[in-house]
């Protein structure tokens, strides 16, 4: 619902396109656990078996237009894209075999050979030329479009359209031609790839291309290890291996999409074994621990959660904010919040930055939970306990309150805003609580939505101090929309942020071209962030993939490729 986001939220590249020293490492370790313990040594990979997968509610089966999460994650069994994304978000070659980025900011791809369409026919260039000028042609919030020009056109004023073009060099070669430098021009290269020949009677031109954005009775037509075999609407989709699959067989011979209203009620058919593995709702999945029939895979989420700072006020944006922000960042305990609210599902971090991420910097957790050195900070600025109260006023004796908001019917942040007030109260920062704190029992949609507009109302005036909200973040660490000075105009830099040497590092770190470089323009980036903090960066959220313990092989969960690895994903014949 989007009064659990905000309007200046940025997707994860969905559609997707959503890390001091308590992170948690033990998640790897426990699922290298449950993998040994569900399965025992005597099952092999064979062959063969159906798999149930729950898909929410679509309007259409078309990967360049659906706006379905859960589609998103499925149709990446049917199609592929040049690259994808590692554990580590780097780029790997998918349809690519080999790539070259030259000066001008052209990259030159060499395409695999022995790529073939579910209907027999050869992949080629002209089926990359062709999507991407499909997507050009598309409007500007078709899902790709949308987040080429996010990632793409964030410092350019020209239109998307002319910024991307192609050049066909021949079968298994293709020209991307960039006309603006960017950082992120491989990662924009991760949408799925259609084929040409399914919409172009006799010339590419708009006809085709409208035929390839059609909604109502799309057949999906792709490259990777399942095809598509029917949909029976609001009810099924059903695949099938695909048998020349350049990679091999997958193992399992059948995958159906079982479709369901909401995540709640794919959770519901989970548990009662309608399908064979579902997302956990909410934080409280150790209730799954004793069911034998059930694995818990648990992964680190796009979804960080941070505490901003309100820059139109003196007290942030005077000389002694930064120190003021250094305190607060020290003196609000955060594994105390991830153990009591999240359970432990949450992944500490100063940094909005997946901890996944090869980006991420080992400066990622400086700012532990220490009320001395939040002291000292105070201190520094000349902040003193004058009259004995138990809380500090500041260098001129005056008597000091902040005020925090943040959209209490969320019941993870209420009960987060509530632990972080008690937190710097005890440290002598008074702080308000600025949201509402009796939360009705029955709280309907339009309850939500107008709580949600009196809160979101109260950003655009600058009406707080301190904001606690969250976003689902890009694995790409695109971070202008939140720290650029230009964009507090649009309201996307809500806190009201301006400093000269970080606009200037954004733009160096968008400019970046070659991994080195990009590499060392992000350090500088995040270098900036830790000391300067103008936003607090409290965690990500972790997520977990419940699963039948039947379903066995390399799984690998991430936020944005929840299916990653299928392909080696087996049912040993005893459960098939």
């Amino acid at each position: 619902m989007k009064h659990e986001k905000l309007i200046y939220i940025i997707l994860t590249l969905l559609i997707v396109f959503i890390l001091a020293g308590c992170e948690k490492d033990i998640i790897n370790d426990v699922q290298e656990t449950l993998n040994s313990d569900n399965n025992p040594a005597k099952y092999e990979p064979e062959y063969g078996g159906n798999l149930v997968l729950p898909v929410t509610t679509l309007n259409t089966l078309n990967p360049l237009i659906a706006n379905n999460l859960t589609y998103y994650h499925f149709n990446k069994l049917i199609f592929e894209s040049l690259f994808e994304l590692d554990e580590n978000f780097n780029i790997t070659n998918q349809l690519a075999k080999d790539y070259t980025i030259k000066d001008n900011g052209t990259i030159s791809i060499k395409l695999k050979d022995n790529v073939f369409w579910h209907d027999g026919k050869k992949f080629t260039a002209e089926d990359v030329a062709f999507t991407i000028n499909t997507i050009k042609y598309a409007s500007n919030e078709s899902t790709f479009k949308e987040m080429w020009n996010f990632f793409i056109g964030k410092f350019n004023s020209a239109d998307i359209n002319d910024i991307i073009d192609t050049k066909v060099v021949d079968s298994s070669a293709i020209d991307i031609v960039f006309d603006k430098s960017s950082s992120h021009k491989l990662e924009v290269l991760t949408f799925p790839i259609i084929p040409k020949h399914r919409f172009v009677k006799e010339v590419e031109d708009t006809d085709s291309y409208k035929r390839a954005l059609v909604q109502d009775d799309y057949i999906p037509i792709g490259t990777g290890p399942y095809r598509f075999v029917k949909y029976e609407k609001y009810k099924t989709i059903d695949l099938e291996y695909y048998d020349d699959y350049r990679e091999g067989r997958p193992y399992i011979d059948n995958i159906t999409g079982k479709i369901l209203e909401d995540d709640e009620l794919a959770l519901v058919a989970f548990e009662t074994g309608q399908i064979d593995l579902a997302m956990a709702v909410g934080v409280d999945w150790e209730k799954y621990d004793q069911n034998n029939r059930i694995k818990i895979i648990e992964f680190i989420s796009q979804n960080y959660e941070f505490l901003g700072f309100n820059f139109s006020n003196e007290i942030f944006n005077s000389d002694s904010g930064q120190g003021l922000r250094k305190a607060i960042a020290y003196g609000i305990d955060r594994q105390a919040i991830i153990e009591n609210v999240y359970l432990g599902h949450a992944t500490q971090t100063d940094l909005p930055i997946h901890p996944d991420s090869w980006l991420l910097s080992d400066r990622a957790n400086i700012y532990g939970c220490n009320l001395d050195r939040a002291r000292e900070e105070l201190q520094k600025i000349g902040w003193k306990d004058y009259d004995g109260d138990g809380f500090y006023e500041d260098e001129n004796g005056n008597d000091i309150s902040l005020r925090i908001i943040t959209n209490s019917y969320n019941p993870l942040r209420l009960k987060t805003a509530d632990m972080i007030v008690e937190d710097l109260n005890e440290l002598g920062i008074q702080v308000i609580k600025n949201y509402p704190q009796d939360i009705p029992k029955d709280i309907d949609e339009e309850m939500e939505e107008q709580h949600w507009e009196e809160f979101n109302d109260s950003i655009k005036k600058g009406d707080y101090d301190m904001v606690l909200l969250g976003w689902q973040l890009s694995p790409m660490a695109e971070l202008s929309f939140a720290f650029y000075s230009g964009y507090i105009q649009n309201g996307s830099n809500l806190i009201k942020y301006n400093n000269e040497t970080m606009d200037q590092v954004l733009l160096d770190a968008y400019k970046a071209t070659d991994k080195e470089k990009i590499l060392e323009t992000s350090e500088k980036l995040q270098s900036v962030i830790i000391n300067d903090l103008p936003y607090f960066s409290l965690f990500f959220r972790n997520q977990a993939l419940l699963i039948d313990d039947k379903i066995m092989g390399a799984i690998d969960p991430t936020f944005y490729d929840l299916y990653r690895n299928i392909e080696k994903w087996y049912i040993p014949k005893e459960y098939q």
